[in-house]
């Protein structure tokens, strides 16, 4: 019958999704989920049966459990958890925990698209200060293969930077702020022209396409870890009974 349906418990627990978040990585219980996903391959039953007949079926599987990973890759929004606290947070270390150990231990393929998008949003997280200061390098990459780009964004530079003296040597912004409205189109004008005329736009379009794939490539293939190593000290001891 429908109205012996389920009905909603007044007592039951309501956790808010930030606070529940925020319990798993300090818990590290989002490291037990992501080393405790089965692969496609160890969860499929062996059955005696002649090579030639599994090998087929088994490589079809691992086809299309790439496929749909990859799939659900693309359409994910890396950026959907970020925060500012995220960003304001410290950053993490270069070669303990963003590289890591080198091998198995530190980076696999994520065998399911729910452990993908699990470790994409949460690495995007932890190592939001490391991609951004990748984003940096891979732009200042870019303008050094494109010594005209380079010279255009300079060139920028030094337009808003006289515009900027001239407003405040000479009081414009007080004394005469039709002139300094004027300034500052002259300016716009001028640094769309530099933009247009020395490619920087394409400078630009390469570094936040790079820095993108960069970042998507580690966050799915870097495993993730304990968020914080005291964690198990401060569990031990909440785990201890007060004594009198």
């Amino acid at each position: 019958m429908s109205s012996s349906s389920f009905k909603p418990n007044p007592l039951s627990l309501s956790v808010p999704d930030p606070a529940l978040d925020r319990w798993l990585r300090d818990s590290g219980y989002l490291d037990l989920l992501d080393s405790s996903a089965p692969a496609p391959a160890a969860a499929a039953p062996t059955r005696a049966s002649p090579a030639s007949t599994s090998s087929g079926p088994g490589a079809a599987a691992e086809v299309l459990a790439f496929a749909r990973t990859l799939a659900s890759l693309l359409s994910l929004n890396p950026f959907a958890c970020l925060s500012a606290a995220d960003l304001a947070a410290p950053t993490p270390s270069w070669s303990l925990a963003f590289i890591g150990p080198p091998g198995a231990a530190s980076y696999s393929w994520p065998p399911t698209p729910t452990q993908a998008r699990l470790r994409v949003q949460e690495n995007v997280r932890r190592y939001a200060r490391n991609y951004a200061a990748l984003s940096i390098l891979v732009f200042a990459c870019c303008l050094y293969r494109m010594p005209v780009s380079l010279l255009g964004l300079l060139a920028s530079l030094a337009v808003w930077e006289a515009v900027r003296y001239c407003r405040d040597r000479w009081g414009l912004a007080e004394r005469a702020p039709g002139i300094g409205q004027a300034l500052l189109h002259c300016a716009q004008i001028a640094t769309a022209i530099l933009l247009y005329v020395c490619n920087l736009q394409f400078a630009l379009v390469y570094a936040v396409g790079l820095s993108y794939a960069v970042m998507m490539l580690h966050a799915s293939l870097r495993k993730l870890t304990p968020s914080s190593l005291s964690v198990p000290a401060n569990k031990n001891r909440r785990a201890q009974p007060r004594r009198s």
